[in-house]
């Protein structure tokens, strides 16, 4: 459970972009999404290599 102690004088909106901002860090949503179709293992570790490709070409088109 994500706990955020709002401070004396402190805005709503403030409190709450905290709040977003340590929920994103968790990956609760990520874990979600990830979870309602299953991927098989072969297909995951074709998508990690197409990922790392790509940042590479990124990468070296840069340099």
């Amino acid at each position: 459970m994500i706990i955020i102690n709002v401070k004396d004088g402190e805005s709503l909106d403030k409190a709450l972009k905290r709040f977003k901002k340590k929920f994103e860090k968790t990956g609760v949503l990520r874990e979600l999404r990830s979870r309602q179709a299953f991927e098989k293992k072969s297909v995951a570790r074709r998508n990690v290599v197409k990922k790392a490709v790509y940042k590479q070409t990124l990468t070296q088109e840069t340099a």
